[in-house]
């Protein structure tokens, strides 16, 4: 992985991400130890025609030492607002101080391109492979604003709690209903029938990912997205679009139509996500519980949760500016 010849060398490079680098890219993303194929330029490039793509790469004498997803809008830098989360991107070696040298270096660049401050959604940890909190430690250490704080609700495998009563009724009547779970290609049959209907009716909003774009990123990605299907007889009466990480199942986008409650088809899509793709993973993402930038609690819906067996993660947002960077010395002492 060499270092185009444009970069001067020294202990860190900084240079905006370039189509040409993205073979480089992606080998990168595959190694590193918290990133998910969420990070990989065939996912995010889905929807380049959206965003202004404001992605970095740091070396560090020629080679590929951390990448930032990103992209610019007016004078700021945002981890990638069509990505759920994004922050520095590191491989297994990279250490603390070298990670607070790197954030020097990426800090200067933006300074010198006229970009004023960079907001980052720090990804949760349980999607790390080993220990990485490098950079929210130097985040809090420089005086970054936290300007979000979310709550998660995720299954430790190695520490699962049972569904409780009221779940285990749930699945007691999608028995007595004979429903019927399925792992097959259904987007269509999920998104016209059930999703778009439900989210329309309830918030009037449309999924983030349009019936064609998760097609493709389905196709893109066979082992990380997948389509489970409930149904009644021959009639979808509920699904979910689960993506697949290392160490997480994650569902995206779940729903179901009026009868779930009847049927019990949400808590059976559940129970099957929940087990089906468990082995060789360590969690069970639920998604964010929290709103208004984690100021706002649901209370029903993290019941719901917790009845499944879910407790709490956090996942942190900050906002630097990037004048500082002259300021930022890594501590002797």
């Amino acid at each position: 992985m060499s270092l185009p010849s444009d970069s001067i060398l020294s202990q860190f490079q900084v240079i905006r991400y370039q189509p040409k680098l993205s073979a480089d890219w992606n080998a990168f993303i595959n190694t590193a130890k918290n990133a998910t194929f969420l990070f990989d330029r065939n996912f995010m490039d889905y929807h380049s025609d959206r965003f202004e793509d404001f992605s970095l790469c740091i070396y560090r004498k020629g080679s590929l030492f951390a990448v930032i997803p990103a992209h610019q809008k007016d004078k700021e830098l945002y981890s990638h607002r069509g990505l759920t989360y994004g922050g520095m991107v590191l491989q297994e070696d990279a250490k603390l101080f070298d990670v607070w040298e790197a954030l020097q270096a990426m800090l200067k660049f933006l300074h010198k391109h006229g970009i004023t401050h960079w907001s980052v959604k720090i990804p949760p940890t349980f999607y790390n492979t080993i220990p990485s909190d490098e950079l929210e430690y130097i985040l809090y250490r420089t005086g970054a604003e936290l300007t979000k704080k979310d709550v998660l609700m995720v299954i430790d495998y190695q520490h699962q709690i049972p569904f409780q009563k009221n779940r285990r009724e749930g699945l007691n009547k999608a028995k007595r209903n004979g429903l019927r779970v399925a792992v097959d290609d259904n987007f269509e049959g999920f998104w016209k029938e059930v999703l778009i209907p439900n989210l329309k009716q309830k918030h009037d909003v449309s999924p983030v990912h349009s019936l064609d774009e998760i097609r493709l990123l389905a196709h893109r990605f066979p082992n990380n997205i997948k389509q489970v299907s409930v149904y009644k007889d021959n009639e979808l009466v509920a699904g979910t679009t689960v993506f697949l990480t290392k160490t997480t199942v994650h569902p995206q986008y779940v729903s179901g139509k009026a009868s779930k409650n009847a049927y019990g088809s949400l808590d059976l899509a559940y129970d099957f996500c929940i087990h089906h793709w468990k082995e060789g993973r360590r969690y069970f993402d639920f998604n964010i519980s929290s709103e208004e930038d984690g100021k706002l609690l649901n209370p029903g819906l993290i019941f719901w949760k917790e009845t499944c067996g879910a407790r709490s993660f956090t996942a942190d947002n900050y906002r630097i500016a990037t004048h500082i960077y002259d300021q930022l010395k890594p501590p002797t002492t």
